[in-house]
């Protein structure tokens, strides 16, 4: 008998639990359709609510990506829909396949094939004359006669881009305080506030920015006194320097003169690009560089003077070998004179090729006699 009532008893807890997990089961395990309908229709619960026990496992969407559910298969990944798209407008696809935005185009504007000269023209004593015409000049481009004069214009009022670059080597440690006294006059006898910019470089091995690009005369002037002289001499180097790294890449709005006034004594036993480099350079940088020679030796040539001579006249420039220290000032003067009294024109050559080729220059003048023109020596062509 007791062991028949354990086995009822068994029995009866075994059936119980059966009835529960079939009404459990029932409960937990709706259809697809039907849990999306309850989940529309119950009230959306606020960001904060925890989502109710019963839905956690079922992760349903809200009811915005519900619908496509019922409706549409799902959505493709972007690269996909993009594609889609694409192939929806046909014309917009060719367009695509033809000119591609971020495709890179090699574009050739006017400019790199027009050449810009600054010039001077003094008569048999050697002022300037400042009052000709266009008509007044030819060029020659590799001594052949070139296009024709596009531009012309009496440069007397042009926005200056101004270079001072001293030589702060041991070898002009005895005068190299009157220079830097002279060269301070200058700067402020010539850069005009808002107008003009001009910066200021030493350099024994190295150059040295003391004053970066400023209309400023005051900090110019502050830039002129920070050099200490010291050290050997690398002054191809520093001229490179200045024109591609400082004057080359200067912005400017307009037409503009870019000059470099460099004292030093010519002598160079440190640099790593040659003399020519450095010449190369001027010229691509449309730069044209004064020489002042610190070899006060009351007239007599130096090896240095003779480098200075050549850098001056490739680019446009002069050489000034002052007779004693004084006359330092003066070629200051002259310089400034000279800077005010330039002309610019512009021509197109007749058979310029994008080749990197140097070219030779000469303007000349007609209709007068006794003229003296000095420009740059050449240019080189662009390259492609």
């Amino acid at each position: 008998m007791k062991f028949r009532g354990i086995v009822l008893l068994l029995g009866s807890i075994l059936f119980g639990a059966a009835l529960f997990a079939q009404s459990s089961g029932s409960d937990d395990l709706p259809s697809a359709p039907s849990a999306v309908r309850q989940e529309r229709s119950k009230p959306k619960p606020p960001p904060s609510a925890a989502p109710p026990a019963s839905a956690q496992p079922q992760t349903s969407p809200p009811a915005s990506e519900a619908q496509p559910q019922t409706t549409t298969p799902p959505a493709e990944p972007p690269a996909a829909a993009k594609s889609v798209s694409t192939q929806a407008n046909p014309a917009a696809q060719e367009k695509a396949a033809q000119d591609p935005p971020d495709a890179p185009t090699t574009t050739i504007t006017k400019t790199v094939n027009e050449v810009n000269v600054v010039f001077t023209v003094t008569d048999r004593h050697g002022r300037y004359v400042k009052n000709l015409a266009k008509s007044d000049f030819s060029v020659l481009d590799d001594s052949k006669p070139s296009g024709q004069i596009r531009s012309f214009h009496s440069e007397t009022d042009l926005p200056l881009q101004v270079g001072l670059m001293v030589d702060a080597s041991n070898s002009v440690r005895d005068r190299f305080k009157f220079e830097q006294e002279s060269a301070i006059e200058f700067l402020n006898q010539t850069v005009r506030p808002r107008y003009d910019k001009a910066f200021v470089v030493g350099f024994d091995v190295t150059p040295e920015v003391t004053q970066d690009f400023t209309d400023n005369t005051e900090a110019l002037s502050r830039g002129v006194r920070a050099l200490r002289p010291g050290g050997g001499t690398a002054m191809y180097d520093a001229l490179y320097f200045a024109c591609r790294d400082k004057l080359l890449k200067e912005p400017r709005k307009g037409p503009v003169r870019r000059a470099i006034i460099l004292l030093s004594d010519g002598e160079d036993n440190m640099s790593h690009v040659t003399r020519e480099e450095s010449i190369e350079m001027a010229l691509r940088a449309e730069v044209i560089v004064y020489t002042i020679s610190t070899n006060i030796t009351g007239g007599a040539r130096r090896s240095g003077d003779k480098v200075l001579e050549r850098i001056a006249e490739a680019t446009g420039g002069r050489a000034f070998f002052p007779f004693q220290l004084n006359d330092v000032a003066n070629a200051f003067v002259e310089i400034q004179d000279e800077l005010r009294s330039q002309y610019a024109l512009s021509y197109n050559p007749s058979d310029l090729r994008t080749d990197g080729r140097y070219h030779t220059i000469e303007i000349v003048a007609q209709n007068h006699k006794g003229l003296r023109v000095r420009s740059r020596r050449g240019y080189y062509a662009p390259t492609q």
